[in-house]
């Protein structure tokens, strides 16, 4: 068992309780598959989108070695199509394991869920109003029912809750549901609750799910329900470090999860725990996630709440909210000045046009964003959206854009297309969370965050191709048509984490 170092970390003045993780040798315990000098050779099609504009197909070889217990990317040979040439060009020793995609198939980069809500899984397709609304009638009542047996879910139950049993089925579920969808990453909201947050961290390492994992702060006793909130700043930052102390114990590195600081968003948090959590950010070098500017009723509280100052990105800026590592989810409805000061701050916008739709919160206006160099994602927000799908969220961004083109005179430059929604998927992803560089396409040095996609026989998948299709356009109906159906096989870091019968 990892042994602890008790230590303390001082906010606001008072000190609180953190627990150092003790030296170790493998972040992922020995749980991913090819640790030792193992490697393996991936040969086929490989497609990617290396930039916004580019959407790249090639064929050839990539060899992955896990040596150090994580599967990386240590060469590269395309035009070759065989495994003899394979091992050849390579440079791998003979009896190296070769998984070749099918001719109607290709690799490509793993999905990266930029923001989404775990306890949430179970509501996706139910809405109610608008988003304020939502989260009385559903939201919350569901949330709070993975840990609070006193939850309103459970005002019919005519057996004893067990909100455990319910978390570990719902976590269960959407990590299962997600890898299958191809999605290698997340960024994940979780509840108030620290038991329940802490067994989202342990399901999501066990499943080789790469995941940031944020206990939600909800400590404003005003505008968040008695069943459902943090008692004071004090409690919410007590429960935060100790959902953190968890998550690094499992995996000391971050290399495969980490804890993420999750304010659920500015009306929900007091000014106290706000300039806490900020502080526990920076003094702990975490990530911060949290909503800004995502519904109209939801500015006007903040403006309301915080007159002083000029915006709801300068609310979080005030508090230290606002860094290079802070991922704000939706972004629909900044203005121009927030914009900027998101933009010198360096933190990024999860762009989640399923659930704007859905919940009638507006349009993003991406390309604004991507011009005045905002770091941009995609989220699912399930179950704001209706998905966990990323490749929905792909279609939507695009679908979304050409509305705002149309809106705003039939400006085509306003468009997100297909190849830049892919990115946005991908490489912009692992630039949201931080892993520009290391995920995101087949280049030396990335790490194997891979789904294999098949196409081919309509029957038993969702694309239907007829054979005198080109490649770019079998891409394209892969986007516009595909489904978990056509995710053959999935890896994190190396190693096999989903595998369709």
């Amino acid at each position: 068992m990892l042994s602890l170092q008790r230590g303390a970390i001082l906010l606001g003045g008072i000190a609180y309780a953190i627990a150092h993780p003790a030296p170790f040798s493998n972040p992922y315990g020995g749980q991913i598959a090819g640790q030792g000098d193992m490697q393996q050779i991936f040969l086929g099609r490989f497609v990617s989108t290396p930039s916004p504009d580019e959407l790249l197909i090639e064929t050839g070889a990539v060899l992955v070695s896990s040596s150090d217990g994580k599967g990386v990317i240590t060469a590269v040979a395309w035009n070759v199509s065989d495994a003899d040439s394979a091992l050849t060009a390579l440079g791998a020793a003979n009896g190296t394991a070769v998984l070749t995609a099918n001719d109607d198939g290709f690799f490509f980069p793993g999905f990266i869920d930029g923001h989404i809500h775990a306890p949430q899984y179970p509501n996706l397709g139910l809405f109610a109003g608008t988003l304020l609304d939502w989260l009385e009638a559903y939201t919350f009542p569901m949330e709070s029912s993975l840990g609070n047996p006193a939850s309103p879910a459970y005002a019919n139950a005519t057996t004893t809750p067990d909100p455990f049993a319910r978390a570990q089925a719902v976590y269960s579920h959407v990590i299962a549901k997600t890898l299958s969808y191809g999605t290698t990453s997340a960024a994940y909201y979780a509840t108030v609750d620290v038991i329940a947050t802490n067994l989202l961290a342990t399901l999501a390492f066990a499943k080789g799910q790469r995941a940031y994992i944020g206990r939600t702060c909800m400590d404003n006793q005003q505008y968040n329900p008695d069943y459902f909130r943090d008692e004071s700043p004090e409690d919410a930052i007590n429960k935060t470090l100790a959902t953190i102390n968890h998550i690094q114990a499992i995996d000391p590195l971050g290399e495969l999860i980490a804890p993420i600081i999750t304010p659920r968003f500015a009306p929900a948090v007091t000014n106290e725990s706000m300039i806490l959590l900020g502080d526990l950010a920076k003094k702990m070098n975490l990530r911060i996630q949290t909503h800004m500017d995502e519904n109209v009723g939801e500015v006007e509280l903040d403006a309301e709440m915080y007159p002083e100052e000029s915006s709801y990105a300068a609310v979080y800026d005030a508090h230290g909210l606002l860094t290079n590592r802070t991922i704000l989810a939706h972004g629909v409805h900044m203005t121009d000045a927030e914009i900027e000061l998101v933009a010198a701050r360096g933190a990024g916008v999860a762009h989640c046009p399923t659930s704007n739709s859905a919940l009638g919160s507006g349009i993003c206006h991406v390309r604004k964003l991507v011009d005045a160099g905002v770091t941009v994602g995609l989220g699912t927000d399930a179950a704001g959206g209706y998905t966990a799908n990323i490749l929905e969220v792909v279609r939507q961004a695009f679908l979304v854009s050409r509305l705002l083109s149309f809106q705003e005179g039939q400006n085509s430059s306003l468009s997100v297309p297909v190849a830049e929604a892919l990115y946005l998927g991908t490489k912009g992803g692992a630039k949201l969370t931080g892993m520009e560089g290391r995920l995101g396409g087949f280049e030396v040095g990335m790490l194997w965050d891979v789904q294999e996609i098949q196409l081919g026989d309509w029957q038993t998948n969702a694309v239907d191709i007829f054979g005198w299709e080109t490649w770019h356009d079998r891409i394209n109906k892969w986007v516009w048509n595909g489904d978990d159906r056509n995710v053959k096989r999935v890896w994190v870091g190396g190693r096999l984490v989903h595998q369709r019968n």
